[in-house]
């Protein structure tokens, strides 16, 4: 403004700012066009109704004065905005329009009361425009400084828009910039909010607090084998704090017990109630991590830093999961995906984990050093990144060549991140390794998740979803199974135990896991199928309650040397249906009909050779003959 003033040889240079937001939409070089006409001298006056336009957006004057050479910014007044300045900018926001005036007074055809101590002779009032070609504002140069008074000339009209687009461009930087900060302090107070609802409440925490916590060995936190199904909620957040115990994590970083209680209480409240990816799965994680640790020795490689770490990463490493994968916040476009292009979910949950950590007492870090905190985050981000599989295929060739090399120094930075992924992946799908009883109950629980997902593919985005996620295929799950062992569980499992033999029986549970898997893919290739109601909101059995008993099926001999026969038996228990068929012409191989012969008990019945009556014990060979998917 300075500049334009003594450039433009005037007394007093003035600019009117309208409230309007100004977005990042607009290309700032749609400013470089000319705002407007200008307006000559002969305009006609002002009316009553065009001097109120826009009178009520001003809402900043910034002036300069002559004499002081001091600006001045103040909110306009009333008065500001009916004076003969404030009428004429007025004027100028509501149409757009460029005027110079060489005698005020006669244009207004009133005389000017001026409070001023330099009457209004002569103006140049120009509108500034922003990149949406929207007016945000008035730039006026009052009374230019001639020996004849002359008004303001043409030339001086091309200079002054020259300096108009520049203010625009200033204007409209700082109203963004201001429309950020506002953003900004909205976001903050969400946030605000957010980890309020998202902190578990005081009550809980001292109720944690002061609850007796039992040993590690009641709650079989050392074996391989642990479950949670016979866990309270109670008791979840119970086992997390024995295994901070154990690990002497509390005593050596000076974690307050109650900030502890409070943060895995909080923690377990941000899982959202999906079927799988829920609180009792960071529980699951968690354990095996401890287990691996403690059990499978796997703490001397590791600092009690990077214990700490690696046991938050576990129980953190799904909060806030929506039962969807990464693929299908891409195919939304969701807000997760346009925030995060690869590993949206993960860093998601990291986001997740950082926020409680900063909540109001929940920040189990506070007692670390800048430099230890530092540290720990770092292994935190890593691990709960390194549970994406998309991660874990890219790092594990690298593994393996190490463990080829026979590699046994872990300690480098590079060497120890990349441990600590495979750990992760490791923990994750450690289900695969539980005990068979263990092991089926939550592949139903992620098969159901799946379906839930593929059913939103389908009603959503009408899309065919893949075959683990298409409830139409439900019976493909246990080859699938096989295929998913096969692929991601069996090699990590086996080069990690031969490198590190103390995890064995999680190598050991997976081999033991699949053969159980693949006994049941060929029972459904030949036909022997079953659909349990408990596990499938929509089964494709409908059964009745009943009471436990011996259940009678008839069976047809699968007899494929004689593809013309097309006998097939069907008979109706108080369970629901059984349903045996020869595969037309196909040939049955000699391992399928050994491990048939030894799951069936054939009793021959001399009226009919090829149909037996078959005593089946529920109870005992419920999970052999069927497929509970």
């Amino acid at each position: 403004m300075t500049e334009a003033k003594e450039l433009l040889k005037c007394e007093r240079c003035a600019v009117y700012l309208l409230d309007l937001d100004c977005g990042e939409a607009g290309h700032l070089e749609k400013i470089v066009e000319r705002p407007g006409k200008s307006i000559q001298e002969n305009r006609k006056p002002l009316s009553r109704r065009e001097s109120s336009i826009e009178s009520s957006k001003f809402t900043m004057i910034f002036e300069m004065d002559n004499e002081t050479q001091e600006a001045r910014v103040y909110r306009p007044s009333t008065n500001d905005l009916s004076s003969p300045l404030g009428q004429i900018a007025r004027y100028v926001a509501g149409t757009g329009q460029i005027l110079n005036i060489g005698d005020v007074t006669s244009w207004l055809k009133k005389d000017v009361v001026e409070t001023e101590k330099e009457p209004t002779r002569s103006i140049l009032c120009m509108p500034i425009a922003n990149g949406q070609r929207t007016v945000i504002g008035v730039a006026q140069l009052i009374n230019k400084v001639f020996d004849n008074g002359t008004s303001f000339t043409d030339s001086d009209v091309s200079i002054f828009e020259a300096f108009a687009i520049f203010c625009g461009l200033g204007i409209h930087n700082t109203q963004m910039y201001e429309s950020a900060c506002k953003l900004m302090a909205k976001q903050k107070v969400a946030l605000e909010c957010l980890s309020y609802h998202a902190t578990a409440n005081n009550d809980d925490a001292l109720k944690l607090t002061s609850d007796p916590i039992p040993s590690a060995k009641e709650f079989n936190l050392y074996s391989f084998t642990f479950t949670d199904f016979d866990l309270t909620d109670d008791d979840t957040c119970r086992a997390s704090i024995r295994m901070f115990e154990q690990c002497n994590l509390i005593h050596k970083f000076h974690i307050p017990y109650d900030i502890l209680c409070r943060w895995i209480l909080s923690v377990k409240k941000n899982y959202r109630p999906v079927k799988y990816h829920n609180w009792r799965h960071a529980l699951n994680v968690a354990q095996t991590m401890f287990a691996m640790l403690k059990t499978g020795k796997m703490e001397q490689f590791m600092t009690d830093l990077e214990i700490l770490g690696l046991l938050v990463a576990c129980l953190c490493h799904d909060l806030d999961h929506r039962g969807t994968n990464n693929a299908f916040q891409t195919k939304t476009e969701s807000p997760l995906a346009i925030l995060y292009s690869t590993s949206t979910m993960e860093h998601h949950h990291f986001d997740q984990c950082v926020m409680i950590l900063n909540s109001d007492s929940n920040n189990i870090f506070q007692n670390l050093s800048m430099e230890d905190y530092r540290r720990v985050m770092k292994v935190v981000e890593s691990a709960i990144l390194s549970t994406d599989l998309a991660v874990y295929f890219k790092k594990k060739n690298r593994f393996m060549e190490l463990i080829d090399e026979g590699e046994f120094d872990w300690q480098s930075e590079e060497k120890k991140e990349l441990l600590c992924g495979m750990m992760m992946t490791a923990c994750d799908v450690s289900a695969i390794a539980k005990p068979w009883e263990v092991q089926h109950r939550v592949a139903k629980l992620v098969a159901d998740e799946f379906f839930d997902q593929g059913d939103l593919e389908r009603l959503q985005l009408n899309q065919q979803p893949v075959a683990m996620m298409d409830r139409e295929r439900r019976d493909e799950l246990p080859q699938m199974q096989v295929g998913f062992i096969d692929v991601i569980c069996m090699p990590l499992y086996k080069v990690m135990a031969e490198t590190f033999p103390w995890i064995k029986p999680l190598y050991e549970g997976t081999k033991e896991n699949r053969k159980h898997w693949q006994d049941l893919a060929e029972k459904v290739e030949i036909g022997l199928t079953w659909i349990d109601r408990d596990t499938i909101e929509e089964p494709v059995e409908e059964f009745v309650s009943y009471e436990p008993r011996d259940i009678e099926f008839t069976v047809t001999t699968l007899n494929c040397a004689h593809p013309e026969r097309k006998d097939q038996v069907q008979e109706k228990s108080a369970l629901g249906k059984f349903t045996s068929f020869r595969k037309g012409g196909r040939s049955l191989g000699k391992g399928v009909r050994q491990r048939l012969s030894k799951s069936l008990y054939v009793k021959t019945n001399s009226e009919d050779t090829s149909k037996t009556k078959v005593l089946i014990s529920e109870r005992k060979s419920r999970n052999k003959l069927c497929l509970l998917i």
